[in-house]
């Protein structure tokens, strides 16, 4: 935790959740408790967060961080474009509240045609989204990327993206480890492992995230909606208001479609990233009324053997 006098470790059991979302992450504003034992006390409100759906089977989102400001989604120049992913990490951090920033890294590794092609691509699946071509190595954007970066920045991007690179360019010495990537892939090993926040040069502060291989999305309907705005302001002229763009009579989606001016991969991803949602967030939805269902139990039983109690007593 970082505080007034410089960081402190304290304990956090009276603010810990068996919720994940609910339990402090980096970006937290927290009330602290000093003294030879320190402890956090209480969670501020949140005003913003990162929230990805669990690994595994649990039906809870995980806080990657809080109370960001923006956030810097990093796309590697010197790999092959995964316009999913991208779509995925935009809606992650369209959802989150805070504003999103599209780094594409490594410009001086790969080949000006394709680098143009790729800021191309790009700004089709980032609507409304400020994209910046960086290099760590020459300098090149760095000025753009970091106007754009204040109050709380979070970088997010696949390992080899070059986040913590790009991280160290920004704060302005080598403070993150970096590593190589596979020349086959562009994929690179974790050279972050956990999240961190370090004060930058010209005021605010930047979070470094490891390099993310599952995102699953936790009821990101709401960042979906900016991430594919084109498809929302199509679906307006729909012959029927709940038209599910496939095959009925009087669909602008698929109208658009058959003139080019939106491709099926993009509504393919669109559906599947939406399902992804919609299922997350029934998950949740049952696991609340469970948990509801297991505390009105709870308290029947509690009644019931007060009942039971005073009739002995009569």
């Amino acid at each position: 935790m970082i505080t007034e006098s410089g960081p402190v470790r304290a304990g956090s059991p009276a603010v810990s959740s068996p919720d994940p979302v609910s339990s402090p992450c980096t970006g937290d504003w927290a009330a602290l408790r000093t003294g030879s034992d320190p402890l956090l006390v209480a969670l501020l409100p949140r005003r913003s967060a990162i929230v990805r759906s669990a690994a595994g089977r649990s039906s809870h989102g995980q806080a990657l961080a809080a109370n960001i400001d923006i956030v810097v989604v990093a796309v590697s120049l010197a790999a092959p474009l995964n316009p999913g992913r991208i779509e995925r990490l935009l809606a992650l951090a369209w959802d989150s509240g805070a504003r999103p920033v599209l780094a594409l890294t490594k410009q001086d590794l790969a080949d000006p045609a394709d680098a143009d092609a790729a800021r191309a691509e790009v700004a089709t699946l980032a609507p409304g989204v400020d994209t910046v071509v960086t290099s760590a190595t020459t300098g090149a954007g760095l000025d753009v990327l970091t106007a754009l970066a204040h109050g709380t920045t979070v970088l997010l991007g696949p390992s080899g993206a070059g986040k913590s690179t790009l991280a160290n360019a920004l704060l302005g010495a080598e403070v993150l480890a970096t590593g190589a990537v596979r020349a086959q892939d562009g994929k690179g090993r974790h050279t972050t492992v956990h999240r961190e926040l370090l004060p930058l040069p010209g005021g605010g502060v930047l979070i470094d995230t490891p390099g993310l291989r599952g995102i699953g999305l936790q009821d990101a309907a709401d960042g979906l909606e900016q991430v594919f705005a084109e498809i929302e302001q199509l679906a307006e002229g729909c012959g029927f208001r709940d038209c599910g763009h496939d095959r009925e009579p009087g669909c602008a989606v698929q109208q658009a479609i058959h003139t080019g001016e939106l491709s099926e991969r993009r509504l393919a991803s669109y559906r599947k990233l939406l399902r992804e949602s919609d299922w997350a967030a029934s998950r949740s939805d049952a696991r609340n009324r469970a948990g509801r269902t297991d505390q009105q139990k709870s308290i029947t039983r509690h009644l019931r053997a007060t009942y039971r109690f005073r009739e002995r007593q009569q």
